[in-house]
């Protein structure tokens, strides 16, 4: 499969951006916010939805950047700063208009972890920088009775 490029300018295009990011793992240290160049960027191991939904499916994982520009504002709530190793689970990726164009991109993490970033503009941009490994598992959601919106593994970590 050829490498993922996607731009996000609007609701929509971050709606697809969510889609494909969907489970990917993301550790702290990876994220980067970047004031004076009113940057953030996300490196990650996005899982390859689209490999495991084909005719013959193949479960694996892609390293990937995300990155959103006109970021005026950088929070994060439950996600330790400190903590460089915690690796945390990207659920969802959601765009919503304050003050058009501007408006907030929240990332939201399995166990509550949310990133929520004031932008001018979106002006979004997911990636993917090449490295491809098989995993064992597909992530799985339960539906009822779930719990923080946690996925769980089908078998083994990948």
């Amino acid at each position: 499969m050829d490498r993922l490029k996607l731009l996000a300018l609007d609701q929509e295009d971050v709606e697809v951006l969510s889609a494909h990011l969907q489970d990917a793992v993301v550790k702290t240290a990876d994220i980067r916010w970047r004031p004076a160049e009113q940057r953030v960027v996300v490196a990650l191991n996005r899982f390859d939805w689209a490999a495991a939904n084909c005719a013959a499916p193949e479960f694996c994982r892609r390293r990937a950047a995300l990155r959103f520009e006109r970021v005026t504002s950088c929070k994060c709530r439950d996600i330790s700063a400190v903590d460089k190793d915690q690796v945390l689970n990207l659920l969802a990726v959601v765009f919503e208009a304050t003050d058009q164009p501007a408006g907030v991109v929240t990332l939201t993490f399995s166990g509550g972890g949310t990133l929520r970033l004031e932008v001018e503009c979106l002006e979004g941009e997911l990636a993917d920088l090449g490295p491809v490994w098989v995993t064992e598992c597909c992530p799985e959601h339960r539906v009822e009775g779930d719990k923080g919106g946690q996925a769980v593994e089908a078998s083994k970590q990948g």
